[in-house]
């Protein structure tokens, strides 16, 4: 009943019905099914079914063709168009989803024996309004393409039309950025269908674009059927092989080098697969290409070391699979033997790769004679590339010797491979020409060893080589070291018997962390050998220090690298017990008392050593000390994480340490200790940390900073910083800080114990806590109030100073000039430091230094003027010139910190060009160091203000008169003179670069310089030519040693960069041009400048400038042929010449 009833629904007037057979939900107790009635039908109520169906299907879509649907979305917009027309459309989708289920269900029921013109009619419709279909009627499109996919299946009537409209479907979808792996199965699974489409036909064009969009799609490659796919489509045309390896060329640049492997695996499958023309091609244009490639293009090329990853997947096939070798070596016979001997050592060396990764290149058809001239004639090949002239073919060859007798060497020669490796051991190990050749060597070694068979030859061979761990090279040492590592690895032979154990530790003492690493993991197991009692620990520690102690205390300070932190707090703890036992030992000597009376009291502290150390042997106590330390410094952050280990260790040293401080009195003993005691609390060793302070006011004046540098340390790590500033307070406040007579002073000399003031030691402790940042944090932690006065104590040698150059009162209470000037620089130091600590929270601590800038003009500056003014012999000059070398260098650094603004900045050359017009040249390196901060500094800030301006116009003033003053000196006092530009240099140089670098930002400062610079040099050759007292004399400069000693100088400096080379030949052309440069004397010295340039750089700087200042000498010739003078005649006949000899060479 069923059957005939769904028969009858199938028609527009029963469309209900019919919708509700095909859209019945699942349900058990419904006994419809569709498959089961299409199985079940007979034939003729089939093709009944097929046409009515088809009928239904068509109505259907006359009554609402598909194309108007876009329509009506398009108009969506339209509410009430929506309203009308959405129930319409709705019905139509549902019965087009309607016919498309029974369809599919039609397609398992067709066989020979049924006529399903009539169905085949009905997917031809469904087929032809799937690309009209909208995507918002997702399921319906998935359904109808599931119908062609299972016509094309069933290899029915018409699949061909069907396949090529669901392929192109699919093969947009999958490279949708929202395609799944499952879309690129289902492409797969359809592949053949491309063999429908004619490559020829217009309709083709749209299926090339995209297939070739596949092999730039990371999804296709990635996934194992869309590498598949791309393999298949080799074998469509043999024009399309073309057009995919031109694609894949041209995307490789863009590709990971995770994808080589994937791609080379696509090219590898498709040869594996076609035949014939196709092969022909895949070879010829493809693969062989791609060794073109991998030998001509440069190593610096992105798609070399990619194109030489896809050879090297050939070349591992090779090994595995029938036919690769034969096919590598026809297609490398033409190209690879004679690019191994191109005169292009690039090309040599890629061929030498791709020889060497795809050795032995042979062909599996040779006879047994063929073969063996052809791997003989191969290892000649090795041979030259061991002795080719450039060292990355040398390395090349290393590479490949060691590589091929790892996996040949059963099969070569034994004499053969003995000269191989002599070859590589014995000269290419020592290759004085190339640090990379000798590195090579040490580097490809390893590779060989991992054959056990070369280990025999290896040993014999390879103690000649041990010179090479003192190689100057560092990454050769760290390659040897390595290489070191592998043999004893590898168990290959004993690497002390390759390289003496006193190289290994003389290396150990002196090297670079990275090879020092690696020799600390060479030699660890055997001074460090945990797997043995830790008393072992401690003899093999005491055998290190005793063989190299520096070496001792880098193995240990790299060990924790090697081991576990509680491996490591066992050999301190073994240490100290051995130290004990040391102390001991010695006090029942002393005592003359038996071993056995304190056997029980002893046991703890019992060593193996008891009778090889001795606290009379002070290096060794001194060096135990210094390991304790070492390891602790080692593992201190572990301890930190660990509260119960911290406090145990603690605990232990903390119990022996005043006992240490009292046996071990040797100053080589007394600074581990200290540095020990810093590692705990202060609480913990109360008779040490409360003799610190004491010993630090105790030091002798002038006392070397080994002397108190670690005791201010373990005050800092006890964040008591603050005990050192008092006492530094103490000691200069007595002195800087002049004290009224107070009365009744009687009383209080009887109950005060009086220090001797020790200002200098004072300054020497603040300058240290300065200098080391981590001093100078615990420093500037302690209360501002604390900092304040210090820097109010600091600030009087001012007075001091005042005083001095006043000669008022010589010695202010003892304290000599040297500390006062030390005294004020520290005073303008550590106001930069509360300026940098304190701003944000407001203070102004930078208005200090301005006011330190007043007192400076207004009370030192004079005396400076003084001393000029008594030609140079007033007493005090000296003092007033340290104090504002002192300020000036303090200023400079706060511009280069960044805290300097304008008005500090304006203020400073306020004061730069009243000191550089004392005429005092000393002055000039640091100015100079101090306008290029300022230039620097002001560039930062981007704000382009008048006030702005001034200040680059008082750059260049300033610069002109540094200049002035250097030539004066020079003409005055022509040593000193010469004296002063040599220390000039420096600082003229990173002025005129930072002047260059930023000329587009500050185009006045950059002209400015580069005018004055011209000038000088312009000026002083003139000046020398002037003055030459005969024509014998008279000579035009032509290099720089040639020059007068300011312009030489200058000439250097600007010479050393060819950008301010053009900058200042543009400078040249102006001034020229604008006739600021005229007369014969200044013409030939700008001859000189050309001349001098054309020394040094490429002549086309020159090709304007030169006939430019030609032109204007033609111009000066009447001037100069009618000077009686013969002087400028000469210059003017001879700077023609040159420049003539210059432009027409």
């Amino acid at each position: 009943m069923k059957r005939e009833a769904f028969l009858q629904v199938v028609s527009k007037e029963s469309v209900e019905d019919f919708l509700r057979y095909t859209q019945n939900p699942k349900n058990t107790f419904d006994p419809f099914n569709l498959n089961e009635l299409l199985q079940e039908l007979p034939r003729k109520q089939k093709e009944v079914l097929w046409e009515r169906l088809t009928q239904l299907l068509t109505e259907t879509l006359m009554e609402n063709p598909v194309e108007t649907w876009r329509r009506t979305e398009d108009g969506e917009s339209n509410d009430d168009m929506e309203v009308e027309i959405f129930p319409e459309m709705k019905q139509t989708v549902a019965v087009i989803q309607g016919v498309t289920a029974v369809v599919t269900a039609s397609i398992p029921a067709v066989d020979e024996t049924v006529n399903y013109k009539a169905l085949l009619e009905c997917v031809f419709i469904l087929n032809g309004i799937l690309p009209a279909l909208p995507e918002t009627e997702e399921i319906l499109r998935d359904a109808i393409q599931r119908v062609c996919e299972l016509w094309w299946e069933k290899g029915l009537e018409g699949k061909e039309q069907l396949g090529k409209t669901l392929f192109i479907i699919l093969l947009r979808k999958s490279l949708n950025k929202a395609a799944t792996g499952a879309d690129i199965v289902r492409l797969w699974s359809l592949h053949q269908t491309l063999l429908c489409f004619d490559y020829d036909s217009e309709e083709s064009n749209e299926v090339k674009d995209l297939l070739l969009q596949c092999f730039m799609s990371v999804k296709h490659i990635k996934k194992e059927e869309g590498r598949r796919f791309l393999s298949f489509l080799f074998s469509w045309n043999v024009n399309f092989i073309k057009m995919i390896h031109g694609t894949v060329k041209n995307q490789l640049q863009f590709f990971p080098r995770s994808l080589m492997e994937y791609i080379s695996e696509v090219y590898f499958r498709a040869w594996k697969k076609v035949s014939g023309e196709l092969l022909e091609i895949l070879e010829h244009n493809c693969i062989q290409d791609f060794m073109h490639h991998g030998i001509h293009l440069p190593r610096s090329s992105s798609v070399h070391s990619k194109v030489r990853e896809m050879l090297s997947y050939f070349h591992k096939q090779s090994k595995v699979r029938q036919g690769i070798e034969e096919m590598l070596y026809r297609l490398y016979q033409p190209i690879l033997w004679r690019a191994l001997k191109a005169r292009n050592s690039e090309v040599r060396a890629n061929a030498a790769f791709l020889f060497v990764d795809a050795f032995p290149v042979r062909d599996p058809s040779f006879n047994t004679e063929e073969m063996d001239n052809e791997i003989q004639k191969q290892f000649e090949e090795l041979f030259s590339l061991l002795e080719d002239p450039h060292p990355v073919v040398r390395s090349t060859g290393i590479l490949g010797v060691t590589q091929i007798t790892s996996k040949y060497w059963e099969m070569i020669p034994a004499t053969i491979l003995a000269d191989l490796l002599k070859k590589v051991t014995g000269e290419l190990a020592c290759d004085i020409t190339s640090a990379d050749v000798r590195c090579s060597v040490f580097k490809c070694l390893p590779i060989l060893l991992d054959n056990k068979l070369s280990h025999p030859l290896l040993e014999q061979l390879l103690p000649a080589v041990k010179y090479s761990l003192h190689d100057n090279s560092e990454k050769v040492r760290v390659a040897f070291v390595d290489m070191l590592l592998k043999i004893k690895a590898t168990k290959a032979a004993k690497f002390w018997k390759i390289c003496p154990m006193e190289d290994l530790l003389t290396r150990l003492e002196v090297d670079s962390p990275p090879v020092s690493r690696r020799i600390v993991n060479l030699l660890f197991n055997s001074f460090f050998p945990i797997n043995q009692p830790e008393d072992v620990w401690c003899e093999r520690c005491v055998t290190l220090i005793q063989m190299n102690s520096a070496a001792a205390r880098k193995f240990y300070q790299y060990a924790y690298e090697c081991t576990a932190p509680t491996n490591i707090a066992k050999l301190m703890l073994t240490i100290r017990r051995c130290l004990n036992a040391c102390i001991q030992k010695a006090m029942k000597e002393s005592l003359h008392e038996s071993d056995d009376d304190h056997d029980e009291s002893e046991k703890e502290n019992t060593s193996v050593l008891n009778n090889v150390l001795s606290i009379n042997d002070v290096a060794s106590m001194a060096s135990l000390l210094e390991m304790t330390v070492i390891l602790w410094r080692s593992i201190h952050k572990a301890l930190d994480h660990n509260e119960g280990a911290k406090e145990y260790a603690v605990r232990k040293f903390a119990s022996v340490l005043p006992e240490y401080f009292k046996v071990f009195k040797d100053e080589r003993c007394m600074t581990p200790l200290i540095i020990l005691a810093s590692f705990m609390p202060p609480a913990a060793i109360p008779t040490f940390s409360c003799s610190v302070i004491s010993r630090l006011r105790n030091m002798d004046n002038g006392a070397d900073q080994s002397k108190y540098s670690t005791l201010i340390d373990c005050m800092c790590s006890w964040g008591q910083v603050g005990h050192i500033m008092e006492l530094a307070c103490d000691w200069l406040s007595d002195t800087l800080i002049p004290r009224k007579t107070i009365k009744k002073s009687e009383r209080r000399v009887r109950i005060h114990v009086t220090h001797e003031s020790k200002p200098e030691l004072a300054i020497d402790y603040i300058e240290y806590l300065l200098t080391h940042p981590v001093n100078r944090n615990c420093l500037l932690s302690v209360p501002e109030k604390k900092l304040k006065k210090l820097l109010k104590i600091l600030s009087a040698a001012k007075e001091l100073l005042g005083s001095i150059l006043k000669a008022n009162d010589g010695g202010s209470g003892g304290c000599n000039q040297s500390t006062g000037l030390r005294a004020f620089s520290l005073f303008c130091r550590l106001s930069i430091h509360l300026q940098n600590k304190f701003s944000e929270e407001g203070k102004d601590y930078i208005s200090l230094l301005k006011e330190t800038g007043a007192w400076i003009e207004s009370q030192v500056l004079p005396f400076l003027l003084a001393s000029d003014q008594e030609d140079g012999t007033s007493k005090y000059s000296n003092v007033s010139e340290l104090i504002i070398q002192a300020y000036l260098t303090v200023c400079k650094d706060v511009i280069m910190v960044g805290l300097g603004n304008l008005t500090f900045q304006a203020q400073l050359l306020d004061m730069a060009l009243s000191v550089i017009q004392t005429e005092r040249g000393d002055f000039a390196p640091v100015l100079l160091y101090a306008l290029k901060e300022i230039v620097e500094a002001s560039l930062t800030q981007s704000i382009e203000t008048d006030e702005v301006a001034n200040l680059f116009h008082a750059v260049q003033i300033v610069f002109q008169k540094v200049l002035e003053c250097v030539a004066r000196r020079l003409k005055t006092q022509q040593e000193a003179g010469i004296k002063l530009i040599h220390s000039i240099q420096m600082p003229l140089g990173e002025f005129i670069h930072a002047a260059q670098c930023w000329h587009s930002s500050c185009p006045a400062v950059h002209q400015g310089v580069l005018s004055t610079l011209l000038a000088a040099i312009v000026a002083e050759i003139t000046y020398v030519l002037q003055e030459a007292s005969s024509e014998k004399d008279l000579t035009i400069p032509m290099t720089i040693s040639d020059l007068p000693p300011l312009s030489s100088s200058l000439m250097a400096i600007i010479m050393k960069s060819v950008n301010v080379v053009r900058s200042f030949l543009n400078e040249l052309m102006e001034c020229i041009l604008s006739e600021e440069i005229e007369g014969i004397f200044s013409l030939t010295a700008t001859v000189c400048i050309v001349i001098v340039i054309k020394g040094k750089h490429k002549a086309s700087l020159l090709k304007d400038i030169a006939p430019a200042i030609q032109r204007k000498l033609i111009t000066c010739k009447d001037a100069a042929m009618e000077e009686s003078s013969s002087t400028e005649r000469i210059l003017y006949e001879l700077s023609l010449k040159i420049l003539d000899e210059f432009l027409n060479p």
